[in-house]
């Protein structure tokens, strides 16, 4: 290949590279994750039911992004165009599929008793075209539910899937209170989990106690990651807990204490008498060397079992 012919090709595919494609983005769930389609010629507006074709089927979904244009290299796959804009009969026919789901989740409530399967049925959902319905379950290990397969297949006379989600899925179907008080975030507007750390309680000033930590599933609360990045900005102009600090005056102390979100440090200081008093100063006042990266954090066997469960379920089974 000549240099002529190789510029050429690199200019293609750079050219490529910053094409704009235009989507839309839907949702099958209130609070599930965002799929990319092509609208093509419907006029589809925010907010517009739509029919689209997924890998499950055809499905009935809402449109939350607005037409908005994306790199051609960030289609991963190939981009689905809309079928329609949801009829007056689509909206009654998933209504209808809402009110069958339910009553799909009593039969099979009903058949896991029978077969005495420690497992816990969660939710269950017809996709719009009726082609399959899903059943979601808990359990706290695998389950052979094959005899339990043929029996809803009698009832429903079509295909059955039972996929198994972890406990924090659930709670994104379930919904609750927070310690906060409010509606639970993964619940309300989160569409996938975000990875969350023990590490960020910790640079939080946090009590590394499991149950204080841990949201309503029994997993690290989500919203240790909304203020980690304001966290690990204000800790970088604070020293750390027992670095020696030179205060205003010139005297030097030794750090006791520092209240990230105010600036404020709590620094013991030792006269020529060999006394020690506690006294709190603007971090401002104070010259100290840069705060140094801290160790990876310790804790103990609870605390390690509670951070390998969160890295197991971080990846949501409901997509």
């Amino acid at each position: 290949m000549d240099n002529k012919t190789e510029r050429k090709n690199k200019a293609d595919q750079s050219n490529k590279s910053q094409q704009k494609v235009k989507v839309i983005g839907v949702r099958f769930r209130d609070n599930g994750k965002i799929y990319y389609f092509s609208a093509g010629d419907l006029p589809v507006k925010l907010y517009d039911n739509v029919i689209v074709e997924t890998a499950r089927g055809v499905e009935y979904g809402t449109v939350v992004l607005g037409d908005r244009e994306v790199e051609e290299k960030r289609i991963i796959s190939t981009l689905k165009p809309v079928i329609r804009i949801a009829t007056r009969e689509d909206k009654e026919t998933h209504e209808r599929n809402k009110v069958r789901s339910r009553e799909a989740y009593d039969i099979c409530l009903e058949k896991i008793k029978k077969h005495k399967l420690d497992m816990k049925l969660i939710d269950s959902e017809y996709t719009f075209d009726n082609n399959k319905v899903l059943f979601y379950f808990t359990a706290d290990g695998r389950i052979d539910f094959r005899e339990l397969v043929k029996d809803l297949a009698a009832v429903f006379k079509t295909r059955i899937e039972l996929r198994q989600i972890g406990v924090r899925d659930e709670t994104k179907i379930k919904g609750g209170i927070g310690i906060c008080g409010r509606s639970l975030c993964c619940n309300t507007y989160l569409s996938e989990f975000i990875p969350v750390s023990i590490k960020m309680a910790k640079e939080q000033n946090l009590s590394l106690n499991p149950t204080k930590i841990s949201g309503v599933c029994g997993r690290l609360m989500c919203c240790l990651k909304n203020e980690q990045d304001t966290y690990e900005y204000l800790n970088k102009k604070l020293p750390n807990t027992g670095d020696e600090v030179r205060l205003p005056e010139g005297r030097k102390g030794v750090v006791q204490s520092v209240n990230v979100l105010r600036q404020k440090v709590k620094v013991v200081i030792t006269d020529d008498k060999g006394e020690k008093e506690l006294e709190e100063f603007d971090a401002r006042e104070l010259n100290f060397h840069p705060r140094r990266k801290k160790d990876k954090v310790k804790v103990d066997n609870e605390l390690k079992k509670l951070e390998a469960l969160e890295k197991k379920e971080r990846k949501s089974k409901l997509s």
